[in-house]
């Protein structure tokens, strides 16, 4: 059994029932954890970290927010949860199975990673905003955030989220974008 293509399609079956039948009809797959997935193993490779582990907490790490289990504020806590069983019944090695639940568990910020894995795809999960900005500019949106200076504020607080390490390589990407999006309302220092 391919662990990897058996969570990901447990995954876009949720999704998809999800897309069909919650109210906003979001594509969980196709605005975001497909960036998170492809950002984590960029960074993975980059960080050498291990990408089984990675791949595994990319797939997962929004997993109650697709099941509709809880709040958003306690997915990270609700998606491990959700992650354990789903992994057990895979028979998923136990000392692996722990990993990939702490990439959930901590995957909100970076400053939580206890390992290269966490902080890999809690990074990810950042930079996949930057892969997906119109689903920002809905997100800032939808938070009354409509003035240029707060957009950018917005985007900033995403980048100051990241860690150390991933600032440095994403940054001239990070200047691309908000130049980009921003022109001169946004000035680098």
């Amino acid at each position: 059994m391919d662990i990897i293509q058996t969570v990901k399609k447990y995954v876009l079956s949720v999704n998809k029932e999800y897309a069909d039948t919650a109210s906003d009809h979001y594509d969980f797959w196709e605005q975001h954890i497909q960036f998170v997935v492809k950002e984590s193993l960029v960074l993975a490779e980059t960080y050498n970290a291990d990408k089984e582990i990675v791949e595994l907490g990319a797939l997962l790490h929004d997993i109650a927010l697709m099941t509709k289990t809880g709040t958003r504020g306690e997915h990270h806590i609700n998606g491990k949860n959700i992650a354990e069983q789903l992994l057990s019944k895979f028979d998923y090695p136990y000392d692996k199975k722990e990993r990939v639940l702490n990439c959930i568990l901590h995957h909100r910020s970076s400053k939580n990673a206890e390992n290269i894995e966490e902080l890999c795809v809690a990074d990810a999960d950042i930079i996949a905003h930057f892969d997906n900005i119109p689903m920002c500019f809905n997100s800032a949106y939808r938070s009354n955030i409509t003035d240029i200076p707060d957009l950018i504020n917005y985007f900033a607080g995403d980048y100051a989220d990241l860690s150390d390490r991933t600032k440095e390589t994403f940054n001239s990407r990070y200047e691309n974008i908000m130049n980009v999006l921003f022109g001169d309302f946004y000035k680098t220092e």
